[in-house]
């Protein structure tokens, strides 16, 4: 019976030995790291099927944001008041039924009431100019409409509706010398 040697046979001179098999586990960390390094390289793009997003255009950085001239916040005087108003709350559509414009000094509060005003819808707009903010409360008898503290350099509307004939009471607040200016219209 045959039998089969679990040695071979030493080579013989002259020969050379067959190179070994690398190993699975090398195989496969090998190409792993080959991957990886294939895909360093690449960019993931899309559409998104948006209007303006083609592919291959170049992304712009926008432009620098300058700071604002914190001298362009400074309360206007008096005479130019008028100037300051018509460029803060430019023109409407609709009938003025209350409008207020002056100069506050620091600490100082003041207390503007409108007429009656029917029911409906109204666009309350507010503006002021100074270093700080300056507090706008609007108010029924009843209800508070608006409490808002407002950074100046920055226009507000605001739309509100009066379920029932009502007087608006505005108080305006500031801490710093300002100017405040608002406008009630009808919608």
């Amino acid at each position: 019976m045959p039998s089969v040697r679990g040695i071979s046979a030493p080579p013989a001179k002259g020969t050379a030995r067959a190179p070994l098999a690398p190993k699975p586990g090398a195989a496969v960390a090998l190409g792993l790291v080959l991957a990886a390094g294939a895909l360093a390289g690449c960019e993931y793009t899309y559409d998104d099927g948006r209007a303006g997003s083609a592919q291959g255009t170049a992304t712009v950085a926008p432009a620098p944001a300058f700071t604002r001239d914190p001298l362009q916040q400074d309360p206007v005087s008096e005479a130019e008041l008028g100037d300051w108003v018509s460029r803060a709350l430019p023109g409407t559509t609709g009938p003025v039924v209350q409008a207020d414009a002056g100069l506050l000094a620091a600490g100082e509060d003041r207390l503007v009431s409108s007429p009656v005003l029917d029911t409906g819808t109204y666009i309350l707009s507010i503006a002021c100019r100074s270093q700080r903010r300056v507090t706008f409360t609007v108010r029924t008898e009843t209800l508070t409409l608006v409490d808002l503290a407002l950074r100046c350099g920055i226009n507000r509307e605001n739309v509100i509706y009066m379920s029932t004939d009502s007087v608006l009471t505005v108080r305006v607040e500031a801490r710093t010398a300002a100017n405040y200016a608002f406008r009630v219209h009808r919608l």
